[in-house]
C-alpha cells in the first residue's frame, strides 16, 4: 500500500502544537477583519515549526 502523505503532516503538524494555537489564537482574535499578512509572524513561526518536524519525519 502506498504511503498516505496526510498521515505525515498529520504527525508533522501536531509537534507544532504551541505554534499552531499561537496562530489560531492571533486569527480568532479579530476574525471579522483578517487581512493579508495579519499573523504573519506567527504563521511563519508554525510553517518553520512544520517544516523541520517534516524534515525529520522523512
Amino acid at each position: 500500500m502506498p504511503p498516505r502523505p496526510i498521515l505525515g503532516f498529520a504527525k508533522a503538524a501536531t509537534q507544532c502544537s504551541t505554534e499552531a494555537a499561537a496562530y489560531g489564537k492571533c486569527i480568532v482574535a479579530d476574525y471579522t477583519a483578517v487581512d493579508k499578512d495579519k499573523c504573519a509572524r506567527e504563521f511563519m513561526r508554525f510553517k518553520n515549526c512544520y517544516m523541520r518536524a517534516a524534515r525529520k519525519g522523512t
